[in-house]
């Protein structure tokens, strides 16, 4: 009897995937409420390790930003680079995430286009603001961008 058993779930979980419903993992990206929840956020101060409204790193700030609006994301910048498809500059829409190499080498910091040459971002030193990509700090450092969709 057992050994049945056994084999009957054995063809359940084969066939099935298993015997409980998969979860999912993401909603599906909605880049205009992801920009709407991160522009709530606009002079959130700067907090190194930060992930709350008390006070964000930029890593932080665009996890929490799209867990609010369904979508995970992992907590690094190093690690959001590896998720999503490459867009180019010119072709990037509002939503898309740019990355940027700051303190080390790769991608270290994270922000979200905005459109009309802005992205928004948890800076070190202005906290949550929208900035021009067009600004030679960030212009210099910028090394790609990735759409969620």
């Amino acid at each position: 009897m057992k050994k049945g058993l056994w084999i009957f779930l054995s063809i359940c979980f084969i066939m099935f995937g298993g015997l409980l419903p998969a979860q999912q993992t993401n909603a599906a990206y909605n880049a205009k409420a992801a920009i709407a929840e991160a522009k709530e956020h606009i002079g959130t101060p700067y907090q190194f390790g930060g992930t709350t409204p008390a006070g964000f790193d930029c890593s932080g700030f665009i996890q929490y930003v799209h867990k609010q609006t369904g979508y995970s994301l992992p907590r690094t910048a190093a690690d959001m680079y590896k998720k999503g498809q490459a867009v180019s500059k010119a072709n990037m829409e509002p939503g898309d995430l740019m990355f940027f190499t700051t303190y080390k080498k790769g991608a270290s910091h994270v922000g979200i286009y905005l459109g009309n040459n802005q992205f928004i971002h948890a800076s070190s030193s202005k906290g949550v603001t929208i900035d021009q990509t067009s600004n030679s700090y960030w212009s210099k450092r910028y090394i790609g961008s990735k759409t969620l969709d």
